[in-house]
């Protein structure tokens, strides 16, 4: 399954959601390439998606919840990868 939060985070003047899967990082990409996202949005564990892609997004199928149920259900998942665990190089 697919979640998304509400877009709350201001970033370059425009304000931002997070679109995660429970699944899969394929099924994640899969998504993201269908809602438009260039994969450059794509940050470790999850895309960032403008406010202007959001109903779309919704549209296609993901499913709004708040954003600490966003990071449970991704931790839970075992897909969630803290910045301190990713490899730099």
């Amino acid at each position: 399954m697919l979640y998304l939060d509400r877009p709350a985070v201001p970033w370059r003047g425009r304000l931002w959601s997070h679109l995660i899967s429970d699944v899969s990082y394929a099924e994640l990409h899969a998504f993201a390439e269908a809602l438009g996202a260039p994969r450059r949005g794509f940050d470790r564990d999850h895309y960032d998606i403008p406010a202007e892609r959001f109903r779309v997004a919704v549209w296609l199928g993901a499913r709004v919840v708040p954003s600490r149920e966003l990071v449970r259900l991704l931790r839970d998942s075992g897909l969630r990868r803290p910045k301190h665990l990713v490899d730099p190089s």
